[in-house]
């Protein structure tokens, strides 16, 4: 788990100084009408971020493994990214970042082995740290989507 924390930080300290080279107009262009921008991408990442926070923490005590399905569709029209300013889609995008690592930060790693459920109509059942390599190795592919080559260089 430390190498996907000190991963995560690598990836905090350097994507907003990256992106802050995208003009508004870029960031908010969308390259089909149905395909997100690079803005609703980052908000994508950001409600990726919301939904491993609830497992990281739920996964951490609840008796059964919490199943915490995320419909991504759904989440970033509701939360309207395409209408934010891109500077405060980025900030959000810090802030729950770094909560995430605080949170993994804590975590004993005797938890670590411990399950969520992400399956919609069935189970799929991954542990905890499982989920944290995987939530590193999504973002890295979205991100090199905003800034070509970006995770390459971290």
């Amino acid at each position: 788990m430390i190498d996907t924390i000190q991963e995560l930080r690598s990836l905090i300290a350097h994507f907003p100084a990256a992106a802050q080279d995208i003009d508004e107009a870029g960031f908010a262009a969308k390259p089909l009408p149905n395909k997100w921008s690079k803005k609703e991408i980052v908000g994508h990442l950001i409600d990726s971020g919301h939904n491993n926070l609830r497992r990281f923490i739920c996964g951490q005590y609840e008796a059964e493994p919490p199943q915490i399905v995320y419909n991504q569709d759904f989440w970033v029209a509701a939360n309207g990214y395409q209408e934010m300013r891109s500077a405060e889609v980025l900030q959000l995008w810090r802030l729950i970042n770094e909560r995430i690592c605080a949170v993994l930060e804590s975590m004993p790693e005797g938890l670590y082995g411990r399950s969520c459920n992400t399956g919609r109509s069935t189970p799929e059942l991954h542990t905890l740290e499982w989920l944290a390599a995987d939530y590193i190795r999504h973002m890295k592919h979205h991100l090199d989507q905003i800034v070509p080559r970006f995770s390459g260089g971290q």
